[in-house]
């Protein structure tokens, strides 16, 4: 395995699964993974540790994958929570949806430009898409949009890049993959010829004034009826939602496991035991009481 390889130009303490760090890597390459490895070993020196444990490497990978932590930046309860309602709606839509990729964690710690974050990981590389996978991307980015107009009662701008990104997904599908009923397997990418260095000024296109139009309608359509569909998941799952929103305003990041418990609404394993053993306590407690008796 190419990490373990790494691995060995840096000091590992502890038990380390390289397997499940690879899982938790889709799409890196060699150069990538000895990158993510140098950045643990940095975070590891800055906390002045003797080696580097899994908590430095998935540091390091929450680092590269959705940007450096601004801890400097201080959000109000308001935006804190508001962020979290946002996040909620990705992760709440995600998670009933059949096609999309795991929940790996949700943040509302500031990251980049963002202020919060919800990201998923495919269990495997991919390199191909089909259209049920694509729509699902779309609901997701779409839910944090739906939850602020169902539990804020406002919108806000966080939705800016999710909205873009949404759009051009959309777009992808009609006018390049043939993936719309309407306009069928065709496609209307434009002519990137240009006519003089004007960009999109200077491009070319051979689609018509009726096709443009059908073509935005179906973009419209897409978009549309990914929104209608997260917004009933979102309905359905009210608690759900609010139960993750409480959970991320206590501890502001959840790890996979932790979001799962907290929309099932079940205790984790951790909290099980311990209230086992608080239990069979209480219940020696008050035998010994009825035997003094």
């Amino acid at each position: 395995m190419i990490l373990k390889v790494h691995a060995e130009k840096i000091r590992i303490e502890g038990e380390i699964n390289f397997h499940d760090v690879a899982r938790g890597t889709p799409g890196f390459s060699g150069a990538d993974l000895a990158n993510l490895l140098n950045e643990a070993a940095l975070i590891a020196a800055s906390k002045t540790l003797k080696g580097v444990t899994i908590e430095e490497i998935e540091e390091a990978r929450d680092k590269i994958l959705m940007g450096k932590e601004r801890k400097t930046m201080v959000l109000t309860d308001e935006e804190k929570r508001d962020t979290a309602y946002h996040e909620a709606g990705h992760a709440i839509v995600g998670y009933f949806s059949e096609n999309a990729d795991p929940i790996h964690k949700i943040s509302i710690i500031p990251r980049g430009r963002a202020l919060g974050v919800t990201q998923h990981l495919p269990e495997r590389d991919k390199y191909s898409y089909h259209r049920e996978e694509l729509i699902d991307r779309i609901k997701i980015l779409v839910g944090g949009r739906v939850a602020e107009e169902l539990f804020i009662g406002r919108i806000t701008t966080g939705a800016g890049n999710d909205i873009e990104r949404a759009t051009n997904l959309a777009r992808n599908m009609v006018t390049q993959w043939g993936m719309s009923s309407e306009l069928g397997p065709v496609h209307y990418g434009e002519n990137e010829e240009q006519v003089f260095l004007g960009r999109e000024l200077g491009k070319r296109t051979h689609v018509s004034e009726a096709t443009s139009k059908k073509i935005d309608d179906e973009i419209h359509n897409i978009i549309n009826e990914s929104y209608l569909d997260a917004k009933k998941i979102l309905e359905e799952h009210r608690d759900a939602v609010v139960r993750l929103v409480e959970k991320l305003m206590e501890i502001e990041t959840l790890n996979k496991e932790e979001i799962k418990y907290t929309i099932e609404g079940i205790e984790s394993p951790a909290q099980e035991i311990e209230e086992v053993v608080a239990d069979s306590k209480d219940a020696e407690d008050t035998d010994a009481d009825e035997n003094e008796k």
